[in-house]
């Protein structure tokens, strides 16, 4: 049996209706009967895990449990077992010709900031960003691709390495498959483009 303590409040409804996209069945109890525990609404459904649910708050089992497995996601996203998927990751380093006039390197920035965007509609690159600091490690790139290769010929179409501003390490790294929703997220949360 699995057992819910929820309690009430604005968002109730919204509570009940997660509660139940997880299989559980509400049983309303006789609140005079139970007016000790008036303030609970109790849960319960197969499966053995335990739901508690405070101020809106859920907290879930730990390993997964209490989640629902999405084959059609998985398969879309390449996931293993384990919910895991290869990518290659790529560590941005300060080049050899990073002494450039001002207006130059500016523009050369944008073209690179732009080569991102392109390459991220295209679905290839699912994260990237800079280190803060003035490091020799300027920043980061995670490839949604098999091969070392494959990420090197997406590498040299940035205008930065082509210039020498910039050098790349790559790696084959092996990391949640939940990252490639993240590009899609990150579209929702952004008021500017970087290329603006």
């Amino acid at each position: 049996m699995q057992l819910a303590f929820l309690v009430p409040s604005s968002e109730y409804g919204a509570v009940v209706s997660t509660i139940k996209d997880f299989g559980a069945a509400p049983l309303l109890p006789d609140l005079e009967k139970y007016k000790d525990h008036s303030k609970f609404y109790y849960f319960h459904a197969p499966g053995g895990q335990v739901f508690r649910v405070v101020n809106s708050v859920s907290t879930f089992p730990k390993n997964g449990e209490g989640y629902v497995y999405d084959a059609e996601k998985a398969s879309k996203y390449g996931a293993d077992d384990y919910g895991m998927k290869k990518y290659i990751f790529a560590f941005l380093k300060r080049g050899p010709n990073r002494d450039l006039p001002k207006e130059e390197a500016a523009e050369l920035q944008n073209a690179h900031l732009q080569n991102i965007m392109r390459l991220a509609e295209e679905g290839k690159l699912i994260l990237a960003g800079p280190f803060f600091g003035n490091d020799d490690l300027r920043g980061i790139y995670i490839f949604d691709v098999e091969t070392l290769e494959e990420a090197k010929s997406l590498t040299e179409t940035d205008p930065a390495i082509k210039a020498g501003s910039l050098v790349m390490e790559l790696k084959e790294w092996y990391g949640s498959a939940a990252l490639m929703e993240v590009a899609k997220i990150g579209m929702t949360l952004q008021k500017k483009s970087i290329t603006d």
